[in-house]
């Protein structure tokens, strides 16, 4: 089975995009770190059993050889959901029992942060994201959400839109009711409860 793990958001500029979705969402996003492998950093948001990870290229990171992950190197525009992640206790189980091509585990860390994820060789999105990144947390490794001040924001409502939505909804070892998915243009729309109310970010 998978677990929702996480919202990736992307964005052009990290510093600009966190003041702006801390203040639509009425909590700040806290630190989070750089990810040296793809040259890429990031701010988080802890909402209770997950958390959202506001990430964007690094421009002081040093050249990696690496296409950048959840397809940075190509994305422009306002800052928008661009991938989920769902954990799993068993990730090469879960790889095999995709519907779609995830891309092989990658093994990285940051400090005392250890993890595998599903990275494509050229780091696109597969479905344009609508198929979950998988993460399997290492042993012992705590988990973000543990470490970060409660926002009081929680998940209401995760609409996955796809021209193939129905072959991840019939397949995808996910039980979640806040997860929906959607036969449409390939795209994301979070409904979040805030210290403001309703917030919806698409």
């Amino acid at each position: 089975m998978l677990t929702f793990d996480h919202i990736a958001i992307a964005c052009t500029d990290l510093a600009v995009a966190s003041a702006a979705l801390s203040s639509q969402l009425g909590a700040p996003l806290q630190p989070g770190g750089r990810h040296d492998r793809y040259g890429t950093h990031n701010a988080l948001l802890g909402m209770g059993d997950l958390y959202l990870e506001l990430i964007a290229l690094d421009s002081a990171a040093a050249p990696t050889g690496h296409a950048a992950w959840f397809d940075l190197d190509r994305f422009t525009g306002p800052a928008r959901p661009a991938n989920w992640i769902c954990r799993t206790d068993d990730l090469s189980a879960a790889i095999a029992a995709a519907p779609v091509a995830t891309g092989p585990a990658v093994s990285l860390s940051r400090g005392d942060l250890k993890w595998q994820i599903t990275v494509p060789q050229d780091s696109s999105l597969p479905l344009s994201g609508a198929m979950p990144t998988l993460i399997r947390w290492e042993p012992g490794t705590p988990h973000p959400t543990t470490r970060l001040s409660d926002s009081r924001c929680r998940l209401i409502r995760w609409e996955v839109s796809h021209p193939k939505a129905d072959l991840l909804r019939d397949n995808l070892a996910l039980r979640d009711p806040r997860v929906v998915f959607v036969t449409g243009a390939p795209g994301f729309c979070a409904t979040i409860d805030t210290p403001l109310g309703a917030k919806v970010l698409s």
